[in-house]
């Protein structure tokens, strides 16, 4: 293997081949199509993977996104509100090559993308978002959802396809999903009819989330789920049960920089590599796990140093070392990576992050 300066994001693709393979084998056997969510790999190449394991079509939220990926995807899905005008403008001119599909909850967002479309004379498919419990975006309650659903279906320029949910609160261990996913089923199930009730097109129900991913037979009204992170997965998903660390197929290689402080060592992964996101099992766990010392904690970051308690580790790594973090939370990790490196056997070469820093 090259010797590759660090800190880098060192990807192991038998973990990534088999993450891919299981989710896409459960979705199989449940006749659950997959929409991954590419906000996770931002990668073309990692998107074509995606689809040619059976995915239906793909998640991005941004346009950027959706303008990358649709190079290797022509079925995407705009998991974001979009109503300004240029975010509006550029779906609706990418709508001319590939099927568009946008999830809202304002009728500020179907006026706004309506417009657009017929400026560009192009069609956009809706999506109603529905809050089921984590309280981010979507309408509140099912006849909400039937208000948006019929302007949608009145505008000229969008397409009403179905009703869009995200079961984010559910963040549980998967045995202890079912009472959580049983509620959202009821609220979804409660939707459906009534938009049924009013002739309105219920075809799509897009859902889940990597946490819920292998339980979403549990909310059977769903015919798509978009998982992102399972791609790679992190210490988040390792730490709430959802995988083992043997899933996890992304880790940041840093090297040891300094030793100066008693009881402490510092690498060259800070703030601007390994993010200020918290772990999901408390603040004590700090931010990612050391892979060659466990009992090591990362205890503070700031912009390029990363801050490590040795005191509990027997042999601690002196300066010059490397060692390999597995992050809390990989998604915002790949956005700051211009490439990542991806290890197939003996081989170690670099994948563009295509739609790294699309944030518009």
């Amino acid at each position: 293997m090259p010797l590759i300066p660090t800190p880098h994001l060192l990807v192991d693709a038998a973990v990534v081949r088999r993450n891919l393979a299981r989710l896409a084998d459960y979705c199989t056997q449940h006749r659950i199509g997959l929409r991954p969510h590419t906000k996770t790999h931002k990668s073309q190449r990692l998107g074509s993977m995606q689809m040619e394991l059976g995915a239906v079509g793909l998640t991005v939220a941004k346009v950027g996104e959706a303008e990358t990926m649709a190079d290797v995807c022509d079925d995407l899905l705009l998991a974001y509100p979009a109503v300004d005008p240029a975010r509006c403008e550029r779906l609706a001119e990418l709508a001319e090559h590939v099927t568009v599909r946008v999830a809202i909850d304002s009728a500020f967002a179907i006026n706004a993308l309506g417009e657009a479309a017929r400026s560009e004379a192009t069609t956009l498919g809706i999506l109603v978002d529905l809050d089921v419990g984590f309280g981010r975006t979507g309408v509140q309650t099912i006849e909400q959802s039937l208000e948006m659903a019929q302007l949608a279906d009145q505008t000229d320029g969008l397409r009403l396809d179905g009703l869009f949910i995200y079961p984010g609160h559910i963040g549980s261990p998967p045995s202890e999903q079912i009472a959580a996913l049983a509620a959202v089923s009821a609220k979804t199930g409660a939707a459906i009819e009534l938009w049924k009730q009013h002739g309105l097109n219920t075809g799509i129900v897009s859902g889940g989330s990597t946490p819920t991913a292998l339980q979403s037979h549990l909310v059977p009204q769903v015919t798509e789920i978009r998982p992102g992170t399972y791609i790679y997965n992190d210490l988040n998903t390792t730490y709430r049960g959802y995988c083992t660390l043997d899933d996890c197929a992304a880790r940041i290689v840093c090297t040891v920089v300094s030793d100066a402080v008693p009881g402490k060592v510092v690498i060259d992964a800070g703030s601007k590599t390994l993010t200020s996101d918290r772990n999901a099992a408390g603040e004590q766990h700090g931010y990612g796990l050391v892979v060659e010392y466990p009992r090591a904690k990362i205890v503070r970051l700031s912009e390029e140093h990363g801050e490590i308690d040795i005191r509990d580790c027997d042999r601690p790594p002196v300066v010059g070392a490397r060692v390999s973090v597995i992050p809390n939370h990989i998604c915002p990790c790949v956005n700051l990576q211009d490439q990542v490196w991806w290890k197939d056997g003996e081989i170690v070469e670099a994948i563009t992050v295509d739609a790294r820093g699309m944030l518009t």
